[in-house]
């Protein structure tokens, strides 16, 4: 998975729906902090465009997306094992 965060406006552009949209699903819980979407600071959200164009595609299937949710958790640096010298 090409993990890519985006703005409010790229993502947008790339789902077609609102940046009011975005915030409900992020208030209700839809769209998970350090998953779907970062807080940067006080006035900037940036937004997992991998995750949340999967998360659009399996609404229906939540089982599938945590699969993609797992595999974005994996390939993270934090999670990678320590490489012996």
């Amino acid at each position: 998975m090409d993990t890519q965060f985006c703005t409010k406006k790229s993502l947008c552009k790339a789902t077609g729906l609102s940046n009011s949209t975005f915030k409900k699903y992020r208030l209700q819980g839809d769209w998970i902090e350090g998953i779907h979407w970062q807080r940067v600071n006080s006035r900037c959200v940036l937004y997992n465009l991998s995750l949340i164009l999967d998360w659009l595609a399996n609404r229906g299937q939540p089982e599938h997306h945590q699969k993609a949710i797992d595999f974005y958790m994996r390939s993270l640096p934090s999670n990678q094992g320590r490489r012996k010298a």
